[in-house]
C-alpha cells in the first residue's frame, strides 16, 4: 500500500502552528530609480506590504503605492504629515496640525500636536501605521491613532501604502489600509544632511538636520550597526501673517460670530432681575426701530469713527448673517485670523539598528527608535464675558466694570456716547457695565505638549531549509503631557482684578493697560499648570514562517504559504488634574472627566495565507485571521485576492476582505464632558422641524444648549467589508496605467451621535434631547453610539509615460483619486443618506470628488528636474445661518468653493562626488487657498480650509547631503 510522506505533513504542521510572521519589511533588494524618482524593483524575491509571502511579483496583485526617499526629497517633503497631505489616497481630514489649531470639535480635544494618517477617508483610527512592518504605540493623550510626528522620517528608505484593507494579515483594524514606513536595514559610512523650507511671505519655516553613521559589513564582518539622529523645527505661522486669513467678508457670507472685542462691547443681560441692573438695563431702543438693542459698541454708533478704528482686526458685527438684530450696533473681532495657522514644533528623533549574522542563513537584530516632540498650540486670547451667575467659575456682577475713582474717566466716556444717541433715560448711570471683551493684555492662550516615544524591537530571522522565518518582540510607548503656557489665569484672581476696575476693557488704539494692571495679570497667571498627561503602551510578540509547499503544486506552479501568530497587549492611562489644591483656571480645558487609570486589553491572533498559482496566468491568494480580544471575544476575517494576466500587457486584480474594529479605551470609558453649543443656527426640533433657527418663525428661536460627550461601556465593535477590482495595462515599456475601483462599507460605526442625525430623526432620538421642568432643551446627549454605518466607493488611477530625449530620460506620471459615492446612515434599520461627495462636512473627512498629482521629471547626467501639479476639486460650501434659513442672502454669496491647484518645481545636482544638492520652489504661482464661508466656531482656518490647502504660500527649499565615506 502507498506510504505517505510523513515529513511533508510535519512541515505543513510546522507552517500552520509555529505561527511565525515575517514582518512586511522588505529584505535586501536592489533598486534602480527612473526619472521620476519612483523605484523599479530588480530583486529576485521580497516581501511587500500586504502579504507575508516572498515572491518577485506579489506587488502586482495588490494596489500598492511606493514612494522612495529620492521622490520624497525631490518634492521637498520634510515630515510624514506633509507626505500624507500630498498622497491622493489619503483622506481630507482634520489630521494635521493646522486643522487642530484653535477651536476643534470634541473628537479632537486633547489631540495637542498630533498628526494622523487617514487612508481613503476612513479615519486615523482605522488606518494601520507600521514602522518596518511592526506596530508603534498610539499617541499618549488619546490612545486612538499613531502620531506621525514620532516617525523617524529622515531615516526613511521608502514608504509603502497598501490601498486595500489588510485585516487578515496585519490586524482587524486596517480598514482604510496600511501605511508602512520602511527605514534602512543596514548602513555603512557617515552622512550628514540639512534641509531648509522657507516661505517668501515669512513664518511657517521648516528646518531639519540629520546625521547618519554606520559600520560593519554583514558579508565580511558578519555584523552591521547604524544610527541616525534628526533634529527638526517648524516655526510659527500666525493668521495675521496671511492676507487671505480674514473672516470680515460679510458680503460673501462670512463674518466672525463674536462681540467680544479688544474695545469692549456693552451688553444688557436681561430685561429683569440681575441682568437688568447694568448700565444698559434691559436694552435700549432707537427711534423708528422696534428691536431691543442688547449689544452696543460705542465705536459703531452713528457718527462714531467705526469699529475698524477701535482696534486691530475689528469690524462691524454681521447681525443679518447671524440673525441677531439686537446686535445692530455691535462690533466683532477676527478671532479666527488671530489663531495660529502652523503650530510651532520642535522635535528630535533617533533610530538605531544592529544586525548580527549567525551562520549563513540567520540574522539576529535589535532596533530602537525614540523621539521627543514639543508643540505649542497657540490660539487667540481669552474672551471676558459678563454673566449674571454667582458661580465661582463665572464672571458675575462683581466683575462688571465699576464706577470708581480709577474708572470714572473711561466710565463717563462710555456713558456719554450711549446717552448721546439713545438718551440718558434708557441708561442707569452709576451701575456697573456688563460687557464682552477680548483680553489682548492677557496674551494668546498656549498649551505646551511634550510627547516622548520609543519602540524597541529584538528579533531573529532567516531560513530553515527552504522556508523563511522571523520572530520579534516589540515594546513601544508614547507618553504625553500638556501644560498651560501664556494666556491663562486663575479665576479668583482674575475676577478680583476685573471687579476692581484696574483692568480697562475700553482702551482706544495707542492706549495701554497700566503697569499695576499688568502686574496684577502676571500675579494671576496660571502658566505652568499641568492640564493632563497620558501614556499608550504596546507590547507584542509576533512570529511567522513562509515558503513553498513543494508537495502541493498546481498548473501554475508550487503553492506558497505563510502562517503566523501575534500576541499583543495594549495599555492606556490618562491623568486629569493632579494638583492637590485644584484652584480654578479661567477657561482652561481640563479633562478630569475623562481620566482613566491603567486600562488594558489582550489580543491573540493567528493567521495563514496561501498563494495559489491556479494557472500560469492566474493566481489566487487566500488568507484568514482569527483574533481574540479580551472583553469582546473572537472574530475570523478572511481575505481573498486574485491576479489574472490574460496576456503580457494586461493584468486584472481584485480583492475581498472583512474587518473588525473594537472600541478604543476612550470610547468605552470616557466620563461625561459638557461643551456649550455656540452656534446661532440651532432650534428645538420638537417645535421647529429640521432644527434650523429662524427668528421669523414661531418655535424656531435660537437655542444654545450644552452638549454631552463621553464613552459608553456597552459599545459594540465595528465591522467592515472591503472590495476592490482593478486592471494594469502596459502595452509597451514606455507606458503603463493602473485603474482600481474600491468599496468600503462599515457597520456599527462608532462616533459621537451626530447632531444632524439627532435632529433629522428626532422621533427616534427624542431621549437625547434633555429638557428642564419647563420643557426647554438644556442639553443634548451626544455620547458615542454605534451608528448604522457608512458606504464609500471610488476609483484610483496611476499612469506613467516615459522616454528618452537629448541624452536624458523623461517621465510623466498622473496619480489621482476619484470618490464616486459616500453615504452614511444613523441606524442599521434606516436607509443610507444621499450622496455626500462634493459637499461640506464638518470636522471629519471632506469628501471632494477628485484630486490628483501630475508630474514631469527629466534626468540628464548629474541633473534631475521635477515639475508637479497638485490639484484638489472644489465642493459645495457650508451655508451661513441666514442663507440656511432664507432670512438674508449676502450679495456675493457663492454656494461652491473653488478648486485648488498649485505647481511645485525641484532640481537636484550630484556633480560633486559624495554630495547631493537640491533646490525647489513650492507653490510657484503663490496661489492662496480658495475662499470658504465655513463657520469658524466649528472649523479651523479663517476663510480657508486646512483639510484642502497649504496656507504657507510660495516657499523655497534647499537640501544638502554629504557622505563622508
Amino acid at each position: 500500500m502507498p506510504v505517505r510522506a510523513v515529513p511533508n505533513i510535519h512541515r505543513l504542521t510546522l507552517a500552520l502552528l509555529a505561527a511565525l510572521a515575517l514582518p512586511a519589511f522588505a529584505q535586501q533588494s536592489t533598486e534602480q530609480v527612473d526619472a521620476s524618482g519612483k523605484s523599479v524593483k530588480t530583486l529576485d524575491r521580497m516581501t511587500v506590504t500586504g502579504s507575508r509571502i516572498r515572491r518577485a511579483d506579489i506587488e502586482e496583485s495588490l494596489p500598492i503605492t511606493s514612494i522612495t526617499k529620492d521622490e520624497i526629497d525631490k518634492q521637498g517633503i520634510t515630515s510624514a504629515e506633509q507626505l500624507l497631505m500630498y498622497l491622493n489616497v489619503a483622506g481630507n481630514s482634520s489630521d494635521n496640525l493646522a486643522s487642530n489649531a484653535g477651536i476643534v470639535n470634541e473628537e479632537q480635544r486633547g489631540n495637542n500636536g498630533v498628526s494622523g494618517a487617514n487612508l481613503r477617508g476612513q479615519g486615523a483610527d482605522a488606518t494601520l501605521v507600521l514602522l518596518n512592518g511592526r506596530r508603534v504605540a498610539t499617541h499618549g493623550l488619546k490612545g486612538r491613532a499613531v502620531d506621525l510626528n514620532s516617525i523617524p522620517f529622515a531615516a526613511i528608505e521608502r514608504v509603502e501604502v497598501l490601498r486595500d484593507g489588510a485585516s487578515a494579515i496585519y490586524g482587524t483594524d486596517a480598514i482604510g489600509g496600511v501605511i508602512n514606513f520602511i527605514t534602512k536595514r543596514d548602513f555603512q559610512g557617515a552622512q550628514a544632511s540639512a534641509f531648509f523650507d522657507y516661505t517668501e511671505a515669512g513664518g511657517g519655516n521648516i528646518q531639519r538636520g540629520t546625521l547618519l553613521f554606520g559600520h560593519g559589513d554583514l558579508d565580511r564582518d558578519r555584523w552591521n550597526a547604524f544610527g541616525s539622529v534628526s533634529v527638526k523645527r517648524n516655526t510659527i505661522l500666525r493668521g495675521s501673517g496671511r492676507d487671505f486669513s480674514n473672516t470680515f467678508q460679510p458680503e460673501r457670507g462670512l463674518s466672525p460670530d463674536t462681540r467680544g472685542t479688544p474695545f469692549a462691547t456693552v451688553f444688557s443681560l436681561g430685561t429683569s432681575g440681575v441682568g437688568s441692573t447694568s448700565m444698559l438695563r434691559g436694552g435700549v431702543f432707537e427711534t423708528g426701530n422696534p428691536t431691543r438693542l442688547t449689544a452696543v459698541n460705542i465705536n459703531n454708533l452713528p457718527g462714531a469713527d467705526g469699529c475698524e478704528a477701535a482696534g486691530p482686526d475689528m469690524g462691524p458685527y454681521a447681525y443679518r448673517i447671524w440673525n441677531s438684530p439686537g446686535s445692530k450696533y455691535a462690533c466683532a473681532w477676527d478671532y479666527p485670523a488671530a489663531a495660529v495657522i502652523q503650530q510651532p514644533q520642535d522635535s528630535v528623533d533617533f533610530i538605531g539598528r544592529a544586525t548580527f549574522r549567525i551562520g549563513g542563513t540567520h540574522e539576529a537584530y535589535v532596533e530602537l527608535t525614540a523621539s521627543e516632540v514639543d508643540v505649542a498650540k497657540t490660539f487667540e486670547p481669552n474672551q471676558i464675558s459678563s454673566s449674571t451667575s454667582s458661580a465661582a467659575t463665572a464672571l458675575g456682577p462683581s466683575t462688571w466694570y465699576p464706577l470708581n475713582a480709577t474708572t470714572k474717566a473711561t466710565y463717563d466716556r462710555v456713558y456719554d456716547a450711549l446717552a448721546g444717541y439713545f438718551g440718558a433715560g434708557q441708561l442707569n448711570y452709576g451701575a456697573p457695565i456688563a460687557y464682552r471683551w477680548r483680553c489682548i493684555a492677557c496674551g494668546p492662550r498656549e498649551i505646551e505638549t511634550t510627547t516622548k516615544s520609543y519602540r524597541f524591537v529584538a528579533g531573529i530571522g532567516g531560513m530553515l531549509g527552504d522556508w523563511s522565518y522571523d520572530v520579534g518582540l516589540t515594546r513601544g510607548s508614547s507618553k504625553s503631557e500638556s501644560i498651560l503656557g501664556t494666556g491663562f489665569h486663575f479665576t479668583d484672581a482674575l475676577k478680583q482684578v476685573l471687579g476692581s476696575g484696574l483692568i480697562n476693557p475700553f482702551l482706544a488704539p495707542g492706549q495701554e493697560q497700566s503697569a499695576e494692571a499688568m502686574a496684577a495679570l502676571e500675579a494671576a497667571s496660571a502658566t505652568g499648570v499641568k492640564l493632563y498627561g497620558g501614556e499608550s503602551l504596546v507590547t507584542a510578540l509576533d512570529a511567522s514562517i513562509s515558503g513553498d509547499l513543494g508537495f502541493f503544486s498546481l498548473p501554475g506552479g508550487n503553492i506558497a504559504m505563510a502562517a503566523g501568530m501575534d500576541l499583543r497587549r495594549e495599555e492606556f492611562r490618562f491623568d486629569g488634574d493632579q494638583r492637590e489644591v485644584k484652584r480654578t483656571v479661567f477657561n482652561a480645558p481640563f479633562d478630569d472627566a475623562n481620566a482613566l487609570g491603567n486600562v488594558s486589553r489582550d489580543i491573540k491572533a493567528v493567521y495563514v495565507e496561501f498563494q495559489m498559482p491556479l494557472l500560469k496566468n492566474l493566481d489566487l491568494n487566500l488568507a484568514g485571521r482569527y483574533d481574540d480580544y479580551s472583553g469582546f471575544g473572537g472574530t475570523t476575517n478572511p481575505k481573498v485576492s486574485f491576479k489574472y494576466q490574460p496576456f503580457e500587457s494586461l493584468l486584472f486584480r481584485g480583492a475581498y476582505s472583512t474587518g473588525f474594529k473594537v472600541p478604543s479605551f476612550n470610547q468605552l470609558f470616557n466620563g461625561i464632558s459638557e461643551v456649550q453649543y455656540t452656534g446661532l443656527d440651532l432650534a428645538d426640533p420638537a417645535t421647529c422641524p429640521g432644527g434650523r433657527a429662524n427668528p421669523n418663525v414661531a418655535g424656531c428661536e435660537v437655542i444654545r444648549p450644552t452638549e454631552l460627550f463621553g464613552g459608553k461601556p456597552d459599545l459594540q465593535p465595528e465591522e467592515s467589508t472591503q472590495k476592490s477590482f482593478g486592471l494594469v495595462y502596459s502595452p509597451m515599456g514606455q507606458f503603463n496605467i493602473a485603474l482600481d475601483w474600491w468599496e468600503i462599507e462599515r457597520e456599527n460605526t462608532i462616533r459621537s451621535a451626530p447632531r444632524d442625525t439627532l435632529i433629522q430623526y428626532y422621533d427616534l432620538f427624542e431621549a437625547n434631547w434633555i429638557r428642564d421642568a419647563g420643557g426647554e432643551v438644556v442639553s443634548i446627549d451626544r455620547r458615542y453610539i454605534n451608528s448604522g454605518g457608512s458606504l464609500m466607493r471610488g476609483v484610483e488611477l496611476d499612469a506613467n509615460l516615459n522616454g528618452e530625449l537629448a541624452d536624458g530620460r523623461w517621465n510623466v506620471n498622473l496619480n489621482g483619486s476619484y470618490i464616486h459615492q459616500f453615504h452614511t446612515k444613523a441606524l442599521e434599520s434606516l436607509p443610507y443618506s444621499s450622496n455626500l461627495v462634493g459637499k461640506y462636512v464638518r470636522y471629519y473627512n471632506l469628501p471632494i470628488r477628485w484630486k490628483h498629482t501630475l508630474s514631469f521629471g527629466y534626468t540628464r547626467g548629474d541633473w534631475s528636474h521635477g515639475l508637479y501639479q497638485v490639484h484638489r476639486d472644489g465642493y459645495y460650501d457650508e451655508l451661513p445661518p441666514s442663507v440656511s434659513n432664507g432670512t438674508y442672502i449676502p450679495a456675493q454669496w457663492k454656494p461652491r468653493v473653488d478648486g485648488y491647484t498649485i505647481y511645485n518645481y525641484n532640481v537636484t545636482w550630484t556633480g560633486i562626488e559624495k554630495m547631493k544638492i537640491g533646490f525647489g520652489i513650492k507653490n510657484l504661482a503663490d496661489k492662496d487657498p480658495p475662499f470658504t464661508a465655513h463657520q469658524n466656531d466649528f472649523a479651523a482656518g479663517a476663510a480657508w480650509e486646512p483639510r484642502i490647502a497649504d496656507p504657507r504660500g510660495r516657499a523655497y527649499t534647499l537640501m544638502l547631503e554629504y557622505s563622508f565615506w
